[in-house]
């Protein structure tokens, strides 16, 4: 969908188990689907990396890039493997609207209990992270007077941009207006 052509990848495989009929997700993917491999993976063929992406948004990739390199330059050098590992899932998963610590316990290949537990061994938990990557990157997005208020609110999982705005008023004391405003950052 991306390139708006058919690709059908070299190598398909997925980390979990499946007996039974694997025929429907082999005609789906294109290619025979090797279940319980290491590690979820497929590769496409070297070509596919020149194909443009027909709906891409230079601007918002750019945006992006910047605010990631600004975020790993101001990282501390002592930040643990996996919170980082938690923080990309997570980031990935922000402008779906949906944080589940299921769905990034599986993203990282383990149990939500394994998750939680590890997490908790380094003095860390999945809400706390995510509240402070939320509002990194909502002070990082502000910055930005191109991108509106919604927007941002959107790319950080908020379904209404009152709850985005309770949730920044929540964290700074102020709303995300009086924060851009202030030019308080």
């Amino acid at each position: 969908m991306l390139t708006g052509q058919k690709l059908v990848p070299q190598h398909f495989s997925i980390a979990h188990y499946r007996s039974g009929d694997t025929s429907e997700m082999a005609r789906f993917v294109g290619t025979k689907v090797e279940f319980g491999a290491d590690k979820d993976e497929f590769a496409l063929n070297a070509d596919a990396r020149a194909l443009p992406l027909i709906h891409s948004d230079p601007y918002l990739n750019d945006l992006l890039l910047k605010y990631c390199e600004a975020a790993l330059a101001d990282r501390r050098g002592n930040v643990s493997q996996l919170r980082t590992k938690v923080e990309n899932a997570i980031s990935s998963l922000l402008p779906h609207g949906r944080v589940l610590v299921e769905d990034v316990a599986r993203s990282l290949g383990m149990s939500e209990r394994t998750l939680a537990r590890k997490l908790s061994d380094e003095g860390l938990n999945f809400t706390e992270i995510l509240q402070q990557l939320r509002r990194g990157l909502a002070v990082r997005y502000l910055d930005d007077r191109k991108l509106h208020v919604s927007k941002i609110a959107w790319l950080l999982g908020f379904h209404e941009v009152s709850a985005f705005t309770h949730a920044f008023k929540r964290w700074t004391g102020k709303t995300p207006r009086e924060m851009r405003t202030a030019g308080a950052y």
